[in-house]
C-alpha cells in the first residue's frame, strides 16, 4: 500500500518553500488569504511580515473592515534570504502605507537582488514603483496605477496576469485563479537571472 502522506509531499511543488507575505493594515483581506491558500496546498511555509507587530486587519475593498491576520516577523527583523520568493497582496491603504517605509523598500529591493520570484497584485505595484525595480519590466496592476508604473519606466499592459521574468503580477481580485497559479510555478522554478534591480 502506497503512502499518500509522502507521496503528497514530494510531489508538492513548494515543499520546504518558505515564502514571505507583505502586508499591513488595510491589507485586501481576499488577496491574502486566496494566495496564502495557495502556497499552503502547494506544501510551501507562508510567513506574514509587516509594519505592524501584533496582528494585521483587513479590507474588504476598501470599505469594510475584514479580520484580523496574527503577524509573523516585523519587517525589520525580516531577511529575504530566509524565503524562497515574496508575495504582495494589494489593498490600497496597505500598499500606501508600505510604499513610504524604508525596511520595507530595502526588503523588497532584496528579493530581486537575489533573483528571487516576486509576486503583487492591484495595487502593490505602488510599493514596487518605490522600491524601483519596475523600469524596463512588463507588468500589470490595479487600472489607476497605470500612469504610475508607466512614468516609472515600466511597460503596463492590461492582463489577468503577466510574469516578467520571476516577477508576477495581476490586476484585481478577479485574477486570482491565474495569479496564484503563476506564483506558485514561478516560485517552483527559483530563482530567475532576468529578477534583478
Amino acid at each position: 500500500m502506497t503512502d499518500t502522506t509522502q507521496q503528497t509531499e514530494t510531489t508538492a511543488p513548494l515543499t520546504g518553500k518558505k515564502v514571505a507575505f507583505l502586508a499591513t493594515k488595510g491589507v485586501e483581506q481576499v488577496e491574502l488569504t486566496s494566495p496564502w491558500e495557495a502556497v499552503l496546498a502547494a506544501g510551501g511555509t507562508p510567513s506574514l511580515v509587516s509594519l505592524e507587530k501584533e496582528t494585521v486587519t483587513a479590507m474588504k475593498q476598501d470599505w469594510e473592515h475584514g479580520e484580523s491576520f496574527p503577524v509573523d516577523l516585523h519587517v525589520s527583523e525580516a531577511k529575504a534570504e530566509d524565503f524562497a520568493g515574496l508575495v504582495m497582496p494589494g489593498g490600497t491603504l496597505n500598499a500606501d502605507a508600505l510604499r513610504g517605509d524604508e525596511d520595507v523598500l530595502a526588503f523588497v529591493r532584496d528579493f530581486f537582488a537575489q533573483h528571487k520570484p516576486v509576486a503583487a497584485i492591484c495595487h502593490a505595484p505602488w510599493t514596487l514603483i518605490d522600491a524601483g525595480v519596475v523600469e524596463g519590466r512588463e507588468l500589470t496592476s490595479y487600472a489607476s496605477l497605470k500612469t504610475d508604473l508607466k512614468n516609472a519606466g515600466a511597460t503596463w499592459v492590461d492582463k489577468e496576469v503577466v510574469v516578467d521574468s520571476g516577477l508576477t503580477t495581476s490586476r484585481n481580485p478577479g485574477d486570482l485563479d491565474a495569479f496564484n497559479a503563476k506564483l506558485v510555478e514561478e516560485l517552483a522554478e527559483g530563482r530567475h537571472e532576468g529578477q534583478s534591480v
